[in-house]
Order: structure tokens, then C-alpha cells, then sequence
């Protein structure tokens, strides 16, 4: 176990550096001048050239890499003498529209984006995979025909149609909910559930009917077995055969698919969070493409690959806790 561990983290270390210099050299080798994107296009080429010079760019290219790796670990400076800033640890750069710390902004609206990513993933595991064990368990009957064509339609549906759908039905007719705003749970617990909720729903509809079909084709799989006759045949109890024999096997794939759509998630839900007005992570990262702000962009990205590779990890560790056939070697 210790020697798979060490050999995954370096695994995440090697990708985790790949991205990082990709990133970086797509944002800025091979976009515009950062230097003129933050001076406007009607400044001088002096003013352009103190700019580059400051932010380190008129250096060789494994120079600069090297101060962007440094100063997420280290920190780093910018300019020198009077127009000295210290960027410190983790460092990210500052953004070119508002000259705002970059691991400031993004510590400021990742809490929204990790509050919507944790409600909808336990709300579309529990609907998800309970649906699909009773239409596997029910299978060919009413009830598993008719959500199994539920969930074809669910996923068919766009997130932003039942976003407009839900406001217009729960907050315009019915005014059960509120319009869905940054409340912190500290200083509301109840109108920051009401907030949240509808986004919960919105973004956890699609995956939630597609875990209903994922479970049912896995546990419909795995009633087949031959271990599952065994089970019978030693005259264990129908739930008990289906919680510990069944589920737990069937689950492999959708622990898959979960660490890498929750993962996915934590790195911001673009259209709930435009749709709703959300100040999460998608959000920023959608107001940074409109104003092709580079390092905000860099940074969400580089958050967002960090997310799914550690949580590709996460998910190979819970495989032996699911499937006793799965060993770790």
C-alpha cells in the first residue's frame, strides 16, 4: 500500500507539473502580450517594455517558468526598488483587470462552487443509485420502465432550461424559494438552504438520472454472478444479499464517475452558477474569458486539474473498500 501510494503521488507531481507548464505556456508564450493586455493597446512601448520587465517576461522562457513554480511554493517579488511587490505563497500572479491577488479571488468564491458541488453530489448519489437499485431489483416492471424514461429525459435536458424552469415554477408562481444568493450558513443557516437548494437540484438532475442507469446496468450485471447464487444458496437474506453482494461491486464504476464529475465540479460549475448569479469558481472563470484576464484563467485551470487528478487518486484508494476483488498491489 505504501509503495502504490508513493508511486501515485508521484504520478500527481509529474502530471500536475505537465499541466502547469502547458498552462503556462499557452497563457503566456502563445496568447497576446500580457504586457499589453494590461497596459491598453494606446500605451508606449517604454511603458509596455517597464511592464515585462517587472512582471519578469523579458526573461528566457524556463526563467519565467521557473518564477511562476517558485512563487506558488515560495513566493516571489515583482519590479524592483520603489515598485517592489511581494507576491506571497501561494502566488499566482495578479489579475490584469483589477490588479487583485489571484489566490485572493479565488479563495474568495471557491466556498460557493464547494457548497454547490457537495450538495448536488449527495443529492444525486442518494436519488441516483437508489433509483437504479430498485429498477434493477423491479426490472421490467412499471416502475422500471418509467424511470429509466425519466432519466432518458433528464438527461436530455439542458442544466440552464430547468434553471429557467425552476425559478419561473418555485420563485415567480409559487414563491416557495428565494432567489438563489451568497448567503453565508453562519449568518443564515435557513435562507442559505433556500438558496442553495434549487441550484442543487439544477445541477444535480443530469447526473443523477445518468447514476440511475449506470447502477441498474451494473447491479443487473452483478445479480448474475455466480458469487450472488452462492449467497442465495447459503440462505442469506434478499437485502442483505443486495446491500453487501450486490451494491457494493456495482458501485466500482459509479465511484469512477464520481470522483471525476464531483472533482470536475470543485473547479466550478459554469452555467448554474452564470444562470443563478453565483460568485463561484465558473463564474469567476466565465468573467475572465469575456475579459481575457490570463492568469485568472491559468489559475482556475491549474485548480481544476488539480482537482480531478487528486481525486482520480481518491477514487483508487475506495476501490478496495467497495470490491474485495479489487486488490491494491
Amino acid at each position: 500500500m505504501i509503495r502504490y501510494l508513493i508511486g501515485r503521488l508521484a504520478g500527481v507531481v509529474l502530471i500536475l507539473f505537465a499541466v502547469c507548464l502547458f498552462t503556462y505556456l499557452i497563457f503566456f508564450q502563445l496568447s497576446p502580450d500580457p504586457a499589453v493586455m494590461i497596459c491598453g493597446k494606446t500605451c508606449t512601448e517604454e511603458r509596455i517594455g517597464a511592464i515585462r520587465e517587472a512582471l519578469g517576461l523579458d526573461r528566457p522562457f524556463l526563467s519565467q517558468f521557473g518564477a511562476f513554480l517558485g512563487g506558488i511554493f515560495a513566493g516571489r517579488d515583482y519590479g524592483s526598488g520603489a515598485t517592489l511587490v511581494h507576491c506571497p505563497a501561494p502566488c499566482l500572479g495578479y489579475s490584469f483587470q483589477t490588479d487583485e491577488s489571484v489566490w485572493s479571488m479565488i479563495t474568495a468564491r471557491l466556498p460557493v462552487s464547494a457548497t454547490l458541488a457537495v450538495g448536488a453530489a449527495v443529492l444525486w448519489l442518494l436519488v441516483g443509485v437508489a433509483a437504479g437499485l430498485l429498477s434493477a431489483v423491479r426490472q421490467g416492471t412499471w416502475w422500471d420502465r418509467g424511470a429509466m424514461a425519466l432519466a432518458l429525459g433528464g438527461i436530455s435536458v439542458p442544466n440552464y432550461v430547468l434553471a429557467l424552469v425552476l425559478q419561473y415554477v418555485l420563485v415567480v408562481k409559487l414563491e416557495w424559494l428565494p432567489f438563489p444568493s451568497d448567503v453565508a450558513f453562519s449568518d443564515d443557516p435557513a435562507r442559505w438552504f433556500q438558496s442553495y437548494l434549487m441550484p442543487w437540484m439544477v445541477l444535480a438532475a443530469g447526473y443523477a438520472c445518468l447514476y440511475a442507469r449506470l447502477t441498474r446496468t451494473q447491479v443487473i450485471e452483478t445479480l448474475s454472478e455466480n458469487f450472488l447464487r452462492t449467497a442465495r444458496a447459503k440462505g442469506l437474506s434478499r437485502p442483505l444479499v443486495l446491500r453487501r453482494h450486490a451494491l457494493r461491486p456495482a458501485l466500482t464504476p459509479v465511484t469512477t464517475l464520481f470522483g471525476m464529475d464531483f472533482a470536475g465540479l470543485l473547479g466550478g460549475a459554469l452555467i448554474t452558477e452564470t444562470v443563478f448569479g453565483l460568485g463561484g469558481i465558473g463564474k469567476l472563470a466565465a468573467d475572465s474569458i469575456a475579459k481575457n484576464d490570463q492568469p485568472v484563467i491559468m489559475a482556475v485551470t491549474l485548480l481544476a486539474a488539480f482537482f480531478v487528478v487528486v481525486g482520480n487518486v481518491v477514487v483508487d484508494l475506495v476501490y478496495t473498500a467497495l470490491d474485495p476483488r479489487v486488490r491494491i498491489r
